[in-house]
């Protein structure tokens, strides 16, 4: 693969400084039927969706988004964060290794949603590979230029809710490997972990002011819209020139050592 220098800003925005969207369609509904990534019926998928009713019924996690949060401790816990460029892996086979980048963890998450009836869907982001910088600081001529990253959603209450959404007004879990402030992409807190610690957001919300750290849209290139399942975005990217892309994670996480 190739790649280039970039600086963290929006070399694709358009000159009044937007991101190029997907041209406008139709609502994408979600759904909770399986596809080859999110293998449901598989054994230990359905082992992992039982484990997470089992601890949220002990919890006293009586909402979906309860039994998300609850579910995200667990993969977060049981499945290390490694590099990974395995981007159709099945949900059951990250789980049998116990390990896998934060595109299949995060897949794993949807596969527990759409076993407990909670729509899922996937907004394509097309981000600028200066992203991942800090975390391979020698590694940088083997990143790629740009890097398709496969965002959850989750319909809950008759909204849909990002995966960084889903802990909004909660008490930091005692999981991840942060100690504050925004998210890095450095040490060994992955995005997978950040989302349960602080905010995360690819839109400059107002709520960032356009320069808090849960501010990550200056390494947004091209939204690529909304998809029913992570399946789906690989044939978005046809006119994408292969050697400048890569699909969720192509160098997202080190081989990070188990801890101590």
């Amino acid at each position: 693969m190739t790649s280039r220098l970039l600086m963290p800003v929006r070399a694709d925005r358009t000159r009044g400084g937007a991101v190029p969207e997907a041209p406008a369609a139709a609502e994408v509904a979600g759904s909770t039927r399986p596809t080859a990534i999110l293998d449901l019926g598989d054994p230990l998928v359905r082992a992992l969706t039982a484990r997470v009713r089992s601890e949220s019924e002990a919890r006293g996690a009586v909402t979906d988004r309860a039994r998300l949060q609850v579910a995200h401790g667990i993969i977060a816990a049981t499945v290390r964060p490694v590099y990974s460029v395995e981007d159709l892996r099945r949900v059951s086979r990250t789980l049998r290794l116990g390990r896998g980048s934060c595109s299949q963890r995060m897949a794993a998450l949807e596969a527990v949603a759409r076993s407990l009836g909670v729509p899922t869907r996937v907004r394509g982001l097309l981000v600028d590979g200066h992203f991942w910088y800090p975390r391979f600081p020698k590694l940088r001529r083997f990143v790629p230029e740009e890097v398709v990253l496969a965002w959850p959603e989750f319909r809950l209450d008759g909204t849909w809710v990002p995966i960084a959404e889903l802990f909004t007004g909660q008490a930091p879990p005692e999981q991840g490997g942060g100690s504050g402030g925004g998210f890095t992409n450095s040490g060994p807190e992955t995005l997978f972990e950040a989302v349960a610690r602080t905010g995360v957001d690819w839109d400059a919300p107002a709520a960032c002011a356009g320069t808090a750290p849960c501010d990550l849209s200056a390494h947004l290139r091209t939204d690529l819209g909304r998809f029913t399942s992570r399946d789906e975005p690989s044939s978005a990217l046809r006119g994408v020139p292969w050697a400048l892309r890569a699909w969720g994670d192509p160098m997202h996480q080190t081989p990070l050592p188990d801890p101590a």
